[in-house]
């Protein structure tokens, strides 16, 4: 470290020192100049339209999606709204076929009711009519009977 300071004293004394203000210093902001142009031509331009291009594309996307938003919760409550109407339907629908059902049902059992009516008052027409024709073969049994013992006390004859 010491060397470098010796160095630099030394320089010093040679002539102008650490900065030295001859024909070197306007040729180096001249060249400062030119880099500062031709930076900003082809880096930062390029760059600050990109970024602008890019924040450009952003804002038009976030607003292409608010308003894709906007008529996605629209479609959304129609559909639930249609939905909701569509349910009503349904439930109507539901309740006139379990009413048909019910009147269906209902007419069936009045069938089957009348249908067992009849077949028991065919029964019961059948049970008397059985009935009568068992009266009447007892009848005639009993007159036969009667014809017998009356016979056997009094003979054939007086019959």
């Amino acid at each position: 470290m010491i060397q470098w300071t010796i160095l630099l004293a030394e320089a010093a004394e040679e002539g102008g020192g650490l900065f030295d203000f001859d024909a070197t210093l306007p040729l180096m902001a001249i060249q400062f100049l030119i880099l500062v142009v031709i930076l900003n031509v082809l880096f930062y331009k390029p760059i600050g339209q990109a970024i602008d291009d890019r924040a450009e594309y952003i804002r038009s996307t976030s607003q292409g999606a608010k308003e894709r938003l906007a008529k996605t919760k629209a479609l959304a409550q129609q559909y639930e709204q249609e939905l909701v109407s569509v349910r009503r339907e349904a439930q109507a629908v539901i309740a006139s076929a379990q009413a048909e059902g019910q009147q269906l049902v209902t007419a069936e059992i009045q069938a089957a009711q009348q249908q067992v009516q009849q077949e028991r008052e065919a029964a019961a027409q059948e049970i008397e009519a059985q009935k009568a024709q068992a009266f009447q073969s007892l009848e005639a049994e009993a007159d036969g009977l009667t014809r017998q013992i009356l016979e056997k006390l009094l003979g054939r004859e007086l019959v």
